[in-house]
């Protein structure tokens, strides 16, 4: 089967017992946690930092992390989440003075590393950097804030995502992040997606384990509608 990745965003789960949702959604199904970190400057929110991510660490939560830091400046961040158990730090290059250094300092500190890109943001940034980084995350809403609606304008970026991983660098991996539910995930994975991040698509249900199955049936339906 086609490898997609469940990415359940914990910015949608319950803040009182964050371990323990935590724990649930993976036990669900999740295959790695996508943490959204948010400044109040790069983007209109402010959310979590270096210490929760440590703390789900401590709680033993052993899965992937993907850190997405919608922030302005990175490089600061870098090491406070890497030693706090980043598996992966992903960033917009408009919030870097110098998209390669931000890149190679997220790898020399053992991170792999990944390119965001907003609604309006050109995919021009991975002519110069796609065979060194490790993902990329196409945004479907405006970043900010969580339960929104998936833009239809994302299908076409993905696809020339999609185009663009397959000619230059195949282990790429393309995540898409908000507004993804059971409703549309097929249609975003057969544009070209093998990782979803999901938040209140997921942590709006009381029983995880079936809307998770829900979306592995849908995905299973776009595995079979790539393969015939």
């Amino acid at each position: 089967m086609k490898n997609f990745f469940l990415a359940p965003s914990i910015l949608s789960a319950d803040f009182s017992r964050l371990g323990e949702d935590t724990k649930k959604v993976i036990d669900a199904g999740g295959d790695l946690i996508h943490f959204d970190v948010m400044d109040n400057h790069y983007v209109p929110n402010l959310t979590i930092g270096p210490m929760i991510l440590e703390s789900l660490r401590n709680y033993n939560i052993t899965v992937p992390i993907d850190v997405h830091l919608m922030t302005n400046p990175v490089d600061n961040l870098v090491s406070k989440f890497a030693k706090s158990g980043a598996t992966s730090i992903i960033f917009h290059p408009e919030s870097t003075q110098h998209i390669e250094g931000t890149l190679q300092l997220i790898k020399e500190h053992g991170c792999k590393v990944g390119l965001a890109f907003n609604p309006t943001t050109s995919l021009n940034f991975l002519d110069y950097v796609i065979e060194k980084i490790d993902l990329i995350l196409l945004m479907a809403v405006n970043p900010g804030f969580g339960n929104q609606i998936f833009l239809p304008s994302t299908f076409n970026k993905l696809r020339e995502a999609r185009k663009r991983i397959d000619t230059s660098s195949p282990n790429v991996l393309l995540q898409v992040d908000g507004g993804v539910k059971v409703e549309n995930i097929c249609e975003i994975a057969l544009s070209g997606a093998n990782v979803f991040v999901i938040g209140s698509g997921i942590f709006k249900y009381s029983n995880y384990s079936l809307i998770i199955q829900k979306i592995r049936e849908e995905l299973n339906n776009a595995h079979f509608r790539l393969i015939h």
